[in-house]
């Protein structure tokens, strides 16, 4: 019997071979030390099932050979043995130091690089690599972002030819450029956005027709007038991806000099765009809509603070400054509450999370976390980009057009057999995994101590989110059509969807061009779904740092938390404002503890402590390492012993880390924070 899948090293000498047919843990097999046959954590293997030297019943395997290496470029710290270089990685999970051959004489010791492998070494020589970059000393946050950016494959820096391109594009729209579009600048239209967003790539306007129905204008910048398919700045954006968004930071998908400025719907200038006009009832219902090619001219570039305080009468100067828009502010807030009961009656999933924000200073270093709420005017601008969304991959699908559509597919069995047999014992019966089913369990946990726990498995449940040239649906949001074409300056498929879009409206797209559409929208799906993965992950990690480095201006300091995750070697937990950190079982009372993954408690055997998501602990900050991410709590001297979970119970944020499986995030609800890709 030969065994197939990926190595899962775990850094202790042991690993886990976890089957390509695989479908959840208990068919992963136990890999011993010595037993890994020269694999690498995330290596591609064969193998063989052998037996527990131990007399155990776990199942054992042995790798015999590496189909396909994981770890072609290795990030690290540097060590120097007198004329000799060595690469120490910094994944525990990659314990072999790699010799360092070629050019070196840039290396110090103590600095974070990056090395390319050339040999995987054996039993007689080491591994060896050649030096790729230098990223800084080692254990910083500086150093650790971009070694997190290289090891992604994620560029700050634009080629050449890119730069040159962006730096011959117009600063304003020529005269010519307005023939056969909508003139709309005699409209009021305003963008709303974060007070430090400088890219503007969604509009909106309210008004009401001659017979009282609403009419929603979707202004979108439009960027395929000025990247022109098959141009350098094009084939930069598609290898991008998407632009990359962390603390204070972004790496743009486009350069500044389009997606801040003549991409931009910057305010009181002309701008180009594509207007999705959606005429609807009372109720919300879509009753008509126009795509068209149009001119507008921004009335305001709003803030969502300022449109949350203006919405809650809180300011009467800031009232007046803007008395000309405020009616219509309040007209969107009423449509989009409407808008948001229609997709709640259907059956979108209302899966609550919240992000922390990192607040820097003017050098970039970080000095507060504070968890980022979710006002009206941001709910508001994500539930009109979400119907111009599902309007536009509607009018494709209908029109047998090429597209990219944004899909997220509805639970596999396996995964709702393992969600159903996580909620039986909390008392959650799900006999079928349909969006009201899902969304009565939620309803159920609503304001109860075990609410973080519900999400996080609800979550967990889900598949995730993709691209794909086929109308899929999204699950979550209970749509029969969805893609993404509001945000064309931050991700690619949007401009995928202008493009093809710009063609139906050309009377472009027929014959060998719809062929041609139709390859470039199949390239386009793989390749963002791909990069979007890379940089959710790659903002996941540095977020991390900058958290790290916050939290070591805290050591010895108490906080209040409580547990946001359960795993065999400690428990994670969260702090109020988002920071989680790992308390090791270790630092936990002494005492053999017991791992119930389905209930997700640690038990002691002795004592019958039960530790659980959830519970309230009050926690000192240990240890704190920027160049890593990693937080470490400890309990405070003489903190009481844990009692049942019953007893303890308080709520808290989903973990992201326990959230997810590998590097499958799963579906999270739509967002309005710049940035985000999730809608």
């Amino acid at each position: 019997m030969e065994l197939n899948g990926t190595y899962q090293a775990t850094g202790k000498g042991f690993g886990f071979l976890i089957p390509e047919d695989g479908k959840g843990r208990e068919d992963d097999w136990f890999v011993p030390p010595r037993s890994e046959g020269g694999a690498w954590n995330g290596d591609r293997v064969l193998a063989v099932p052998v037996e527990d030297d131990r007399g155990g019943q776990r199942r054992t395997a042995k790798i015999t050979a590496v189909v396909e290496r994981a770890n072609k470029t290795v990030t690290g710290a540097i060590e120097r043995q007198g004329r000799e270089v060595w690469l120490r990685p910094g994944s525990d999970r990659l314990p072999h130091p790699i010799k360092v051959v070629g050019r070196t004489r840039s290396a110090r010791a103590g600095d974070k690089a990056a090395v390319a492998v050339t040999s995987y070494g054996n039993k007689k020589l080491p591994p060896m690599g050649t030096l790729r970059e230098i990223f800084g000393k080692d254990g910083t946050r500086p150093a650790a972002v971009e070694a997190i950016l290289y090891q992604y494959g994620i560029e700050r820096a634009f080629p050449v030819s890119v730069q040159t391109a962006a730096e011959l594009a117009p600063r304003e729209v020529a005269p010519a450029d307005l023939a056969g579009r909508l003139d709309l600048r005699g409209k009021t239209v305003i963008t709303i956005d974060g007070a430090s967003s400088k890219d503007f790539d969604d509009a909106v306007s309210l008004e009401r027709d001659a017979r009282g129905r609403w009419v929603l204008g979707v202004h979108i910048a439009d960027v395929s007038h000025y990247v022109a398919e098959g141009s350098p700045l094009d084939l930069e954006a598609r290898n991008r991806g998407t632009s990359v968004y962390f603390a204070d930071q972004v790496v743009p998908m486009l350069p500044p000099e389009l997606s801040n400025g003549i991409c931009s719907l910057n305010p009181h200038v002309d701008r180009l765009a594509l207007s999705c006009i959606l005429t609807m009832g009372p109720d919300g219902a879509v009753l008509d809509h126009r795509l068209v090619k149009s001119v507008i001219r921004s009335t305001e570039r709003m803030t969502y603070g300022d449109c949350n305080t203006l919405l809650a009468g809180l300011d009467p100067e800031l009232e007046a400054k803007y008395a000309h828009i405020l009616p219509m502010l309040r007209d969107m807030a009423a449509l989009a509450a409407a808008l948001e009961q229609r997709r709640r009656l259907r059956g979108a999933l209302d899966l609550e999370s919240r992000e922390c924000h990192v607040i820097c200073d003017e050098l970039g270093d970080p000095v507060d976390v504070q968890v980022r709420e979710t006002g009206v005017s941001e709910a508001l601008i994500e539930s009109f980009m979400l119907s111009a969304n599902e309007c536009v991959a509607e009018h494709l699908f209908q029109l047998h057009a090429p597209a990219v559509y944004r899909v997220h597919e509805k639970p596999s069995e396996d995964k709702v057999a393992t969600l159903r047999s996580m909620l039986a014992p909390l008392g959650y019966d799900l006999r079928e995994a349909d969006h009201f089913s899902l969304q009565k369990v939620l309803e159920k946990a609503r304001d109860t101590p075990q609410a973080p726990a519900i999400h996080m498995m609800v979550l967990r449940s889900l598949m995730k989110a993709r691209y794909d040239v086929e109308n899929l649906g999204h699950f979550g949001l209970a749509a029969k059509f969805y893609c993404h074409f509001t945000s064309p300056i931050r991700r690619y498929p949007d401009l995928m969807v202008h493009r093809i879009l710009t063609a139906l409206l050309d009377g472009a797209l027929e014959g060998r061009t719809r062929g041609k559409e139709s390859a470039a929208a199949q390239r386009a799906a793989q390749q963002s779904s791909d990069r979007e993965v890379a940089a959710m992950n790659a903002e996941r990690e540095i977020e991390k740092c900058y958290l790290a480095e916050y939290m070591h201006q805290h050591l010895g300091e108490t906080f209040s938390g409580a547990v946001s995750g359960v795993t065999r070697f400690g428990l994670f937990v969260a702090l109020p404002n988002g920071v989680e950190g790992l308390l090791p079982a270790a630092a936990l009372p002494d005492d053999d503890y017991t791992y119930d993954e389905v209930r997700m408690t640690l038990t002691g055997r002795r004592t019958k402590a039960v530790w659980s998501f959830g519970m309230p602990l009050e926690v000192v900050c240990a240890a704190a390492d920027p160049g890593s991410g990693q937080i470490d709590f400890a309990l405070p001297e003489g903190a009481a012993p844990a009692r049942p979970v019953e007893a303890r119970q308080a709520p808290v944020k989903p973990s992201r880390r326990s959230a997810k499986t590998g590097n499958k995030p799963g579906y999270r609800p739509p967002k309005r924070t710049k940035g985000r890709r999730k809608r």
